[in-house]
């Protein structure tokens, strides 16, 4: 079986054979320019069919089998190749990902670690899967993408899920991770302790008509400001993350916009967004020393 184009040349002068019997034919130069191994390889002296009995020729070219199956060869070689001729491939599958970076590594495929790190860090995946993105990074030893990833995890609860590479990192990077999440907790939360930031030049407790209620009364911006900012600090606790402040503060604004009252509605959101811009500042200037 041979592999999709632009693997199934006429004109290639290899045929990498991966372990599920899929023939990749390519091109010696392109190999050797991206890795140091395949360099290495192709330069030893080949000999020829009759003397070696043990190597296949196939077409023409040589047959070297390789022990990746063909989903991560077609990766590996997509890499190796100049963009005209192949794009780099879109790894979504995180078990994919381990195994092309494993075989990156035998292969001296530096270039590789660094655009999957180009494709898998990135807000997008990130958002979703900070967790497995931090055990691939530790088991890679990919120290920026530690950190990034790090930071997103706190979009996570303190004791996460199980989820599946949690058996690519050690106890001790594990334990590193749910300190650098309490720690940050704590930071978060000792805002609470001064809250002289939240709108200080503003006169929050400024009364105004409300017909929330069965009868006429007087509200301001100040109570929903504080609600707000009681709960979220709770919230915190567990995720101390602007994506806490942002799914709050639009509870809160949904909560006021079903309310009867046609003041609440127009004067409470605008004041909770810009509380929540600055609160979300102010969350970011506490973490970052962690």
């Amino acid at each position: 079986t041979f592999a999709l184009p632009p693997f199934d040349h006429v004109k290639a002068d290899v045929i990498l054979r991966s372990s599920d019997g899929v023939d990749f034919r390519v091109f010696r130069l392109f190999l050797s320019l991206a890795s140091p191994f395949f360099e290495t390889l192709f330069d030893l002296p080949q000999p020829s069919q009759a003397a070696n009995a043990d190597m296949e020729i196939k077409d023409g070219p040589p047959v070297i089998p390789v022990s990746e199956g063909s989903k991560t060869l077609d990766s590996l070689v997509r890499f190796c190749y100049p963009c005209t001729l192949a794009e780099d491939p879109v790894i979504e599958d995180f078990r994919e990902i381990i195994s092309v970076l494993d075989a990156a590594k035998k292969y001296s495929l530096d270039v590789i670690q660094s655009a999957v790190c180009k494709s898998l860090f990135i807000p997008k995946i990130l958002e979703v899967n900070p967790l497995r993105c931090f055990a691939i990074a530790c088991r890679d030893r990919m120290q920026d993408e530690c950190t990034l990833a790090a930071k997103y995890t706190l979009r996570e609860p303190l004791i996460p899920e199980w989820f599946e590479e949690i058996e690519l990192i050690t106890s001790a990077e594990l334990l590193s991770l749910l300190t650098y999440h309490q720690e940050c907790s704590k930071a978060v939360v000792a805002l609470k302790d001064d809250l002289s930031w939240v709108f200080p030049d503003v006169n929050l407790d400024h009364d105004y008509p409300c017909e929330g209620g069965r009868r006429r009364t007087t509200s301001n911006r100040g109570d929903w400001c504080r609600g707000f900012i009681d709960s979220t600090f709770v919230d915190l606790l567990d995720r101390p993350c602007a994506e806490t402040i942002r799914t709050n503060v639009e509870k809160a604004i949904q909560t006021v916009q079903q309310r009867q009252c046609t003041v609440c509605r127009q004067v409470v959101p605008s004041c909770l967004r810009e509380l929540a811009t600055v609160f979300t500042n102010k969350l970011e200037e506490a973490i970052a020393p962690v």
